[in-house]
């Protein structure tokens, strides 16, 4: 998939999204016109919760002989103390003491903690970095993944309900935009509905757009693009509920399909199913990767990553971010868990031709994977 990527290569459709994200009027057709705001109830993370994630990161950090993490602003800071702050350091240290800092005060915080081994997050910037092991140059610096990876990777319900409603808006959404498709029409101007929609469902989202033989190419493609009967048409992004990520991708064809495209549409499918079957507790993430490939492999296409066929990862893990670890990718041992969240999106990539992508994202339970949205049932039905 293509994280948060506007593909506008047209000077209308570049307006029309642009007064789309402003919330301005716009000349939209009914489809979204009609579209109510879908947030009633949404219950967002609690106190309680966050303190529960400190104290599980505390006792990682023991594990792993951590005296402290720090972490900048993004998803990490946000998923422990709530806060969004720009240009904030937070610190948390083992003896659960734990404080923020919008200046370099942390500096002498972590001075006086008189720390062994202080773990960084993987956003940190190496400016903040450098400044530490000059400051401290005594102290080793490691990652903070095991702490910082070890709390996020697995969901609480409070957090999977979360990603249901992001899931269950985008689709919303998605239903909605198809429903403006017309000849003539530009990629940009598809993505401009897809971005008026979710505004309209009240939230802020958007997607790539992608017609004919462009849909090959896995993020899209700047060449401009006017919508042809018999086209695929590829849709692929997702919103934000509370700061948790929807990722789903939906192909179809506009107008009556091929047998060609037909068979490799339902190849993907079959593609899909197999990494959801393959999904269960206790399995590798590459055997997930390796059973949604082997269907494609099967068919002739690849072997393994090449073109025609499958030529990325399977899955990504999904939450406070569109792409976060762990990742369903041929290497990656890492035993899958009740909690976690993958998308689940090999891709047939013909180039000359067309490609074919079905992006649903699935949460790992004791008993098997379970898809947070209806898989497409047919090339020419993209919601099941």
């Amino acid at each position: 998939m293509n994280r948060r990527t506007f593909i506008v290569t047209a000077a209308a459709g570049a307006a029309e999204l642009a007064r789309a994200q402003r919330g301005a009027p716009t000349n939209l057709p009914d489809a979204i016109k009609n579209l109510k705001p879908m947030l009633a109830g949404v219950q967002a993370i609690t106190e309680a919760e966050r303190a529960t994630r400190v104290e599980k990161a505390l006792r990682l950090m023991r594990e792993n002989k951590i005296d402290a993490i720090l972490c900048q602003s993004g998803a990490t800071l946000y998923y422990f103390t709530g806060m969004r702050a720009a240009a904030t350091t937070w610190v948390l240290l083992a003896k659960g003491e734990a404080a923020s800092f919008e200046a370099d005060g942390f500096l002498n915080f972590l001075k006086a903690a008189r720390p062994n081994r202080v773990a960084i997050e993987e956003r940190t910037p190496f400016s903040i970095f450098d400044a530490l092991r000059k400051k401290l140059p005594a102290v080793e610096f490691v990652s903070a993944d095991p702490v910082t990876v070890g709390c996020r990777v697995i969901k609480s319900p409070a957090e999977i309900a979360l990603l249901q409603r992001a899931n269950d808006i985008t689709i919303a959404c998605y239903k909605a935009a198809f429903q403006t498709l017309r000849e003539g029409m530009t990629q940009g101007e598809l993505s401009a509905n897809i971005a008026a929609a979710y505004n309209a469902l009240g939230v802020q989202g958007n997607a790539m757009a992608i017609f004919g033989k462009y849909t090959a190419f896995p993020h899209g493609s700047i060449q401009p693009q006017q919508l042809r009967e018999g086209d695929m048409v590829l849709i692929d992004d997702g919103c934000s509920v509370e700061g948790y990520q929807s990722d789903i991708t939906r192909t179809t064809v506009f107008g009556k399909p091929t047998r060609r495209q037909t068979e490799i549409w339902n190849l993907e499918r079959k593609a899909q199913d197999a990494a959801l079957a393959a999904a269960n507790p206790g399995a590798t993430c590459e055997s997930v990767d390796a059973a949604a490939r082997k269907v494609i492999t099967d068919a002739g296409f690849g072997p393994g990553y090449k073109v025609p066929g499958l030529p990325h990862r399977t899955g990504h893990g999904i939450g406070l971010e569109g792409h976060e670890w762990t990742y369903l990718v041929k290497g990656n041992k890492t035993q899958l868990q009740p909690g976690m969240c993958f998308s689940d999106e090999p891709t047939i990539a013909i180039y000359g031709e067309f490609g074919v992508r079905l992006e649903d994202c699935m949460y790992i339970t004791e008993s098997g994977a379970r898809m947070f949205t209806k898989q497409s049932p047919a090339i020419d039905q993209p919601f099941g």
